[in-house]
């Protein structure tokens, strides 16, 4: 009988232990800051195990975007009042409160701008937006339990000058609060330049090009925007660097030279042709230039094929001019 009674007060001491260990996990902890997005702080935003009572009012928030400090015992004192039995400081002087916001900075407002701008006049790209804001906060703060915390009201734009003015409405605490932005929006594209001086004559390569950015309304008409289409390509004239290169600024290589003397190359159905000529142009692959045959000198258009050489269509009456130098 004496060990079923040493067993029960073991048991009931167990069962003691164990319901203190209980009660002290579930005892409310005071947190050293609080983070809220309401404009309310609750018990349960104070102290963690705050159970049913974690809902209760205790203090108005700072406001938003911005912090306070509050007195250890004072949040104790009003946590016991509002029922919260065992409410402590756990050893802190003071709690720091934080109050979150949707925070728009200059540079998340030019976003805001390239954004509706660009949403508003189609074929704009709008990472292609150079935007300078001259009439705006430097920072705006926003309601952060709104997903969509700013509507555009209304955008006017003249792209000729590129100012800009955007009412916008922002959502706060009660409501919405009414901003403009203004300043300057202008389309920038990319366009090659070269890095250094060309000579005429130069054939260009890859490291002879520079990828600049300009507005589109000084970008002349054929200006190279992909540096591809110039390859390899050789300049026209004597050019500069950081000027907008176009198409005309380059050509083919030259392959065969004013008065350099070619071979032409006259053929046709099961027959060709050659003879000596002298070329009375420039000229690169695929272009017409007149020769002159040594021997008639008959004038006639001919087409470059490769360096020295050029050829004659068939439909080209010179058949008489190449006869004396048939090979």
């Amino acid at each position: 009988m004496m060990k079923h009674l040493l067993t029960a007060v073991m048991a009931l001491l167990l069962a003691g232990l164990a319901g203190g260990m209980s009660l002290a996990e579930d005892r409310p902890v005071l947190r050293s800051q609080v983070l809220t997005l309401s404009e309310i702080v609750t018990v349960g935003d104070f102290y963690s195990n705050a159970g049913l009572l974690g809902s209760k009012p205790l203090f108005r928030s700072p406001d938003m975007g911005t912090s306070g400090n509050v007195d250890a015992d004072v949040v104790a004192a009003r946590a016991r009042a509002a029922g919260l039995e065992f409410a402590s400081t756990d050893g802190l002087r003071t709690v720091v409160v934080h109050r979150g916001a949707t925070r728009f900075d200059r540079d998340r407002l030019e976003v805001l701008v390239r954004s509706a701008l660009a949403e508003r006049n189609a074929g704009i790209d709008a990472d292609s937006l150079d935007v300078r804001l001259v009439q705006a906060p430097d920072e705006i703060l926003a309601d952060p339990k709104i997903s969509d915390p700013v509507r555009i009201d209304r955008v006017d734009w003249s792209q000729s000058s590129g100012r800009f003015t955007l009412n916008i409405s922002v959502a706060v605490e009660h409501g919405t609060r009414p901003v403009t932005l203004s300043g300057t929006a202008v389309e920038m594209i990319e366009v090659a330049t070269l890095a250094q001086p060309l000579r005429r004559g130069d054939i260009l390569n890859e490291d002879d090009v520079a990828i600049i950015r300009l507005p589109r309304n000084k970008v002349p008409a054929g200006a190279i925007l992909d540096a591809d289409e110039i390859a390899g390509k050789e300049a026209r004239t004597g050019l500069r660097p950081n000027a907008p290169l176009t198409r005309n600024d380059f050509r083919s290589p030259i392959l065969i030279s004013r008065g350099e003397k070619v071979t032409v190359t006259y053929e046709m159905a099961g027959m060709k042709l050659t003879s000596r000529a002298q070329a009375m142009d420039d000229g690169a692959k695929g272009d017409v230039i007149d020769v002159m045959n040594l021997h008639s000198r008959r004038i006639v258009p001919a087409i470059v094929s490769s360096r020295g050489q050029v050829r004659v269509h068939a439909a080209n009456p010179v058949i008489a001019s190449l006869n004396s130098e048939i090979n």
